[in-house]
């Protein structure tokens, strides 16, 4: 697959459809009214990471004496601040997320002491914590009690603050109550109407939008230069606004996913039971076609609520669709099975 090299919000300085959120921040620098922590709220994929890692490169380059020079948030590629953000070495940023399992962390840290290289299969293989722990922002307290290297800004990026267990984001809270001087906290979340109440009281917000159909059409010939422009097109408005989910839909096949999806639902009642059989074996086989699966189903249904005989009983299968794949989840419910049980349902009222 043609793609750009290993493109990460660390590394990546293209960033396209946030231009709101990019001239509000920058106007807060200019005029001395920037917020010390700022929320930075939408769906997955619209350039979160990417405009945070910007705000951060920007912060620990910027003159404040000359503040009224700057027009754009950008900092060239070739900088040596660039490359420290890129390369995780800046001594004032710090970034706060899901660290590795305890198990595989120790893996890790056998493989630094016994000079081993991981390769891909392996590094692919670590599993990460599902929560961000107390301990991983305490770090930050400690982080931020440390004299900035050229007496400049301290940046902290949180990524996702939704990942924060209680006792994390209380810890946050503390910070955030009375943070040091020349500071700025970097909240990045996919939902921020989950976040505590007294987290989101004081933060500023920042405008972070889903992208239109043509920017991530845009987005994905540049990062998927092989795709066909029909490809593209339906890729597009799959996504959602989300360039992040357009390519992993794209590297997933979801397009030929959602095809076959549609072949069978759209047949109702008179579906080939031997197409459901085979459509559900070949999901329940790959976890992350699994996944995705998911989200097409709830797109289906959303698409085709309007239209349908029963829309009462076509929405009870939009609660029922979540409620399953959670099942599978949480009590390692049989994949298939319930795949099945699931389509042959909504084919009797789609």
């Amino acid at each position: 697959m043609v793609e750009m090299p290993d493109i990460t919000p660390r590394n990546n300085n293209y960033l396209l459809g946030q231009d709101e959120a990019q001239e509000v921040f920058l106007r807060a620098y200019q005029t001395g009214t920037m917020h010390h922590a700022w929320i930075l709220g939408g769906i997955q994929g619209i350039g979160k990471a990417t405009l945070a890692f910007r705000i951060a490169r920007f912060l620990l380059s910027a003159d404040a004496k000359q503040k009224d020079k700057y027009t754009s948030l950008n900092v060239a590629e070739n900088t040596p601040i660039f490359q420290q953000v890129a390369g995780g070495s800046h001594p004032d940023l710090m970034v706060v997320e899901r660290d590795y399992t305890d198990t595989d962390r120790k893996k890790i840290i056998s493989a630094i002491k016994h000079g081993e290289v991981m390769d891909e299969h392996e590094l692919a293989s670590l599993k990460k914590s599902a929560f961000i722990r107390v301990d991983d922002v305490r770090k930050v307290s400690e982080f931020l009690a440390k004299t900035s290297f050229n007496d400049g800004w301290r940046v902290v990026i949180i990524d996702s603050a939704d990942d924060m267990n209680k006792n994390a984001a209380n810890a946050l809270l503390k910070i955030l109550e009375e943070p040091p001087a020349r500071t700025i906290l970097l909240l990045i979340s996919h939902n921020p109407g989950l976040l505590l109440p007294t987290i989101r009281s004081r933060c500023a917000k920042l405008p972070i939008h889903p992208l239109k159909e043509n920017e991530v059409a845009s987005l994905l010939r540049r990062y998927r230069s092989n795709l066909t422009e029909p490809m593209i097109a339906k890729l597009a408005e799959m996504s959602g606004g989300s360039i992040g989910k357009a390519i992993l839909y794209a590297d997933m096949d979801a397009a030929g996913i959602y095809d076959k999806l549609c072949a069978i639902l759209c047949a109702r009642q008179n579906y080939a039971m031997s197409a459901v059989l085979d459509f559900a074996s070949e999901m329940a086989k790959d976890n992350d076609k699994f996944n995705v699966l998911q989200e097409l189903l709830l797109k289906f249904i959303k698409d085709n609520m309007s239209s349908c005989r029963d829309a009462e009983a076509l929405y009870a299968c939009w609660n029922e669709t979540r409620r399953r794949f959670a099942d599978c989840t949480n009590i390692n419910m049989d994949k298939r099975f319930m795949l099945i049980g699931l389509l042959t349902d909504i084919c009797k009222v789609i």
